[in-house]
């Protein structure tokens, strides 16, 4: 009988533990729905665009499609006259893996110019990347660029912390189940350290403001915003314009 009840009073718990962790999930997303925006031409222009760091290879050696959305979301805004300026806040913890590095190369070799770009070494969690935006790079005031259910955590941050920031949702990929179930677990997280642990950026340092807008010449080449379905569309008609590689016949050198 005890043991019944032991285990009864235990599913009990657990119910309601699982029951507060949604509602909390679900009050993050209302609380921050107003600053989310889906359409660039809604979308409020900014000085600067913080893209948030992903690893741009998944563990199968594909491009993350994760990484592929916030890159081009991040291009569409620049080349729409919505930013004038990238902050690329990433991870930098290791010498074989540097997000800000990664990103920052493939938005030059799509268009933007070096100077418009800024790197933020020490983006190590959400938390750290809107915090330093506004200590480190001395902005208040700009838009975050990643899929919604991120946006909603990232922005959640900022009005905790007194930020005005919009998010530019990008797309996300299909198959979101686990990434879902993980961010519940996460905005728990961050609600323990903005709640109870007063968590700060694990690095600040010195302040590094983000230089005035840096102004493009008429000649410049005027790059259209891409949605997802059209970045697929052009990546396959490059692959198909791009003639297949012949085999070597012979035996490569030894070095």
């Amino acid at each position: 009988m005890i043991l019944k009840r032991l285990i009864y009073s235990l599913f009990v718990l657990l119910a309601l533990v699982l029951c507060s962790a949604l509602l909390l999930d679900r009050w993050i997303s209302w609380r921050t729905a107003p600053y989310i925006y889906e359409n660039i031409a809604e979308l409020p222009a900014s000085h600067v665009g913080v893209v948030l760091g992903t690893s741009k290879y998944v563990r199968s050696g594909g491009i993350n499609q994760f990484y592929r959305f916030r890159i081009q979301g991040a291009l569409n805004l620049y080349n729409s006259n919505k930013i004038s300026y990238l902050l690329l806040s990433g991870d930098n913890a290791q010498l074989n893996y540097n997000e800000p590095i990664m990103m920052r190369k493939d938005l030059i070799q799509a268009g933007v110019p070096a100077t418009d770009i800024v790197l933020d070494y020490a983006g190590f969690r959400t938390l750290d990347s809107i915090i330093r935006t506004k200590k480190v790079f001395d902005t208040n005031e700009f838009t975050i660029i990643t899929q919604r259910f991120h946006c909603e955590r990232a922005l959640f941050i900022a009005l905790h912390s007194g930020i005005k920031a919009n998010c530019y949702a990008v797309s996300s990929p299909k198959d979101m189940f686990m990434v879902r179930v993980r961010e519940v677990f996460a905005r728990l997280t961050t609600l323990t350290d903005l709640y109870m642990l007063n968590r700060e950026p694990r690095f600040l340092g010195p302040m590094i403001p983000i230089p005035t807008p840096y102004n493009l010449g008429d000649d410049k080449q005027d790059y259209p915003a891409v949605s997802a379905e059209q970045l697929f569309e052009l990546e396959d008609l490059n692959k198909a314009a791009t003639p297949p590689v012949k085999a070597e016949t012979t035996t490569p050198a030894a070095k």
